[in-house]
């Protein structure tokens, strides 16, 4: 359900996901488009009415396969279809959609907080409730994992921090928090700590968080080190692509993150 002003907070968390990525790409103006728009666009949709263009929310009359509510439809269809007075067809609908979500995108940087103000209307970073963290989890695992207007996956595939594919050397300790994927991380701040995880795939993407808080990790595939990811910003992000690579042809590749043990703000988590 739409609305054009925030309604409910969440308290924001630290987490840190391994996802396999399929590329998929927004049809029409691609070059232009925001990464994975297309399918944060089915995550949404999903999420919000199932993928059914003719949902209509009795109480607050949002409509439609995204759950537009109708105080917001004629100055959205306005600046993204050129017609205030344009109906909500499917093919209007998706226009619309992708115009306000790449807007969002470009404004905020990130899925995650694109899909709090899709819920509440709000730009806040921290405080949000409970709900709300739900809203935006469950948005973003069916984005992580490809989710399409049939709600079936394409082929990614999310690993937890429990998942057997990921194996740990060193200290790791466990972190419990109702906003984390799972409700629970590992999480280390010893320098040489590792996680690593082989898989069979055309691409890897690694997302997690970065705040004044967060260390640095290296990253290696194939036991090749690859590069240092700083994951330390002035400002608290939940969940950013840190580090993305890929292949031509699916084969098995391994992945390892090695904690730094960065002076003072070492901390690196899994979820």
């Amino acid at each position: 359900m739409r609305v054009s002003s925030g309604r409910r907070s969440a308290v924001i968390v630290a987490t840190l996901a391994a996802v396999l990525v399929l590329t998929l790409v927004a049809p029409a103006a691609a070059a232009k488009s925001p990464p994975g728009l297309q399918r944060f666009m089915n995550a949404i949709g999903k999420v919000e009415s199932g993928g059914r263009y003719t949902a209509r929310n009795a109480t607050s009359g949002a409509y439609g396969k995204y759950q537009i509510m109708p105080s917001n439809w004629p100055s959205w269809a306005d600046r993204y279809l050129g017609d205030a007075r344009a109906r909500q067809t499917a093919a209007n609908q998706e226009k619309v959609a992708a115009g306000k979500f790449t807007t969002l995108y470009r404004k905020y940087g990130e899925w995650r907080r694109v899909a709090y103000w899709w819920l509440t209307g709000s730009s806040r970073t921290s405080g949000w409730s409970r709900y709300a963290t739900r809203y935006v989890n469950k948005v973003m695992r069916n984005y992580q994992l490809g989710a399409g207007g049939s709600g079936k996956p394409s082929g990614a595939r999310h690993l937890s921090e429990n998942d057997a594919a990921v194996t740990y050397s060193g200290t790791w300790s466990r972190a419990r928090h109702s906003g984390y994927a799972g409700d629970a991380v590992r999480f280390a701040t010893r320098p040489g700590a590792t996680a690593t995880v082989t898989f069979t795939g055309k691409k890897i993407a690694w997302y997690g968080p970065t705040g004044p808080t967060r260390g640095q990790a290296k990253v290696s595939i194939d036991g090749r080190f690859v590069k240092t990811v700083d994951l330390q910003r002035r400002g608290f992000s939940a969940r950013r692509a840190l580090f993305t690579t890929g292949w031509k042809s699916a084969g098995s590749h391994t992945l390892t993150i090695e904690v730094v043990g960065t002076k003072g703000h070492p901390m690196v988590a899994i979820d």
